[in-house]
């Protein structure tokens, strides 16, 4: 009789989150009270940046990665827009550039000084101007340099090439209603939106049509969103009629039913769907819960299959996430997000618990690097190039040094040869010393026979032996130190 398995085996099954102390935290934050679904905070490896209270317009603060603990009421803030802040999004190519999207109708694209600011940033680098109300979502191109989307409250999205401030694709008559988020798929081809019709669109905008369509994905009233997965399909949170929270995989090619749904709870916050493409598991955060719930999807039905959930007593205002590249590979550590509160900034790091000290290949396959893909007038060319990878094993650093440096404190006490008036000593060869080449003391002074010139040399002779042995270690340690970093 055979048992069939129980429990479904995954490497993702241990995941545990865990905030980091207090004063790791970014702390007296201001964060914007603002009534719009984006998240509020945008991370790059290396500033991380949150949409705070302004008066008098739109602001977003920009820290440092390890400026943590209180934030001064005086720190600098990027301050040119005249009305609040919606969106803002760091370009995946450039980690100082930062495109933000407001109230005022404008997207407007900042260069961050290295360290940070030091004075108040008035002045973007570009200003995109084509929207005729407020634009509450901006997304840059995952391969194509300088391309960046934005979708506003008329409806309309358009494409930008960044780099000339010109309109590639104005794409205003495909979405009736307001748009609710935009997600690019992997290679850059094609987008996926959802909108307030409750429809979900596969849009080609370089063809500005619509490739695919489902109606009533999610038949609730309230906010739905849409994000492309690696292999093409395509993942939704939204509401059921009853205004239940629900999860949902769709096949492109065939939208008339979903390959799965799970309703989560009767919670009203607007589900926001975060996907790491490498480990293919989905992060889902509430806006307003204290929880993060995370599934990872399968080939296999169901498809989606939850894994753990990560709980919390604050609820949360908004959330970053870090990109692969960002993270601390030597903790085994597989995403981390920054949860908004009201005045606070709290990073979560979400780790797979292993015993083993090496670098994890499993966990880490190679990744989308900072580099681009190809150029602007590439992709509108008819261009479409997969994302340039990445190893993360290059960010591996051992964290224990092997048994070389102990051989070598143990060969320098052992060889120490004693006094002539101590009786009978000899050597001790260590594992890397070689037995033919050690000279061996005979005994001193229970047999007469061996002068103090011929203990000297003998003396000499050692020193010799164990500095020819120093260097041998050295040279195994690096030849040990290159074969775990991958590099023979």
């Amino acid at each position: 009789m055979s048992f069939r398995k129980v429990v479904r085996q995954s490497k993702f099954r241990h995941v545990f989150g865990q905030p980091v102390k207090n004063d790791q935290c970014y702390d007296d934050i201001r964060v914007s009270r603002v009534t719009w679904d984006s998240t509020f905070c945008a991370v790059n490896p290396k500033f991380v940046a949150v949409i705070v209270e302004a008066s008098g317009g739109g602001a977003f603060m920009v820290l440092p990665l390890q400026k943590t603990g209180r934030i001064d009421k005086s720190y600098p803030t990027v301050c040119g827009h005249t009305g609040p802040v919606l969106d803002i999004d760091w370009c995946p190519h450039n980690d100082d550039i930062i495109a933000s999207g407001s109230e005022d109708c404008t997207i407007m694209v900042w260069q961050i000084p290295e360290n940070g600011l030091t004075l108040p940033l008035t002045e973007p680098v570009v200003v995109l101007e084509g929207h005729s109300k407020r634009v509450g979502i901006i997304t840059w191109h995952p391969t194509a340099r300088n391309v960046l989307l934005s979708a506003g409250c008329d409806n309309v999205v358009i494409v930008w090439n960044v780099g000339t401030t010109e309109e590639l694709y104005r794409l205003d008559d495909l979405h009736p209603d307001l748009i609710y988020n935009v997600s690019w798929n992997r290679d850059g081809s094609l987008f996926c939106s959802s909108c307030k019709d409750k429809s979900v669109r596969i849009i080609d905008p370089r063809r500005g049509q619509v490739v695919a369509e489902k109606e009533k994905a999610h038949e609730g009233a309230r906010p739905m969103r849409a994000i492309f997965l690696a292999d093409g399909k395509i993942f939704t949170t939204g509401f059921s009629r009853m205004s239940e929270r629900q999860l949902a995989l769709w096949d492109p090619e065939n939208l008339e039913e979903p390959m799965a749904l799970q309703e989560l709870d009767s919670s009203n916050g607007a589900l926001l769907p975060f996907y790491d493409p490498d480990t293919n598991v989905v992060y889902v955060c509430g806006k307003g819960d204290s929880s993060i719930r995370y599934f990872e999807i399968t080939a296999e039905a169901p498809y989606i299959h939850f894994l753990n959930v990560f709980t919390s007593k604050e609820p949360q205002r908004g959330m970053g996430w870090m990109p692969k590249r960002g993270l601390d590979v030597n903790k085994c550590e597989i995403a981390r997000f920054y949860k908004l509160h009201e005045r606070k900034c709290e990073p979560i790091i979400m780790t797979v618990p292993r015993k083993s000290d090496l670098f994890q290949d499993d966990l880490y396959p190679d990744t989308a690097g900072p580099e681009a893909a190809m150029e602007a007038e590439e992709w509108v060319a008819g261009k479409t190039v997969a994302p340039i990878l990445i190893s993360l094993r290059e960010a591996y650093v051992p964290t224990k040094q092997r048994d070389f440096k102990v051989n070598r404190r143990n060969l320098l006490q052992e060889s120490r040869p004693v006094s002539a008036s101590t009786g009978t000593s000899a050597t001790h060869p260590s594992a890397t010393s070689q037995p033919a080449a050690t000279p061996a003391i005979s005994s001193a002074s229970g047999e007469g026979g061996q002068t103090a010139e011929e203990v000297l040399r003998e003396v000499a002779s050692l020193r010799a032996l164990v500095a020819a042995q120093g260097e041998r270690i050295t040279r195994l340690e690096e030849q040990l130190s290159r074969i775990e970093n991958g590099d023979v």
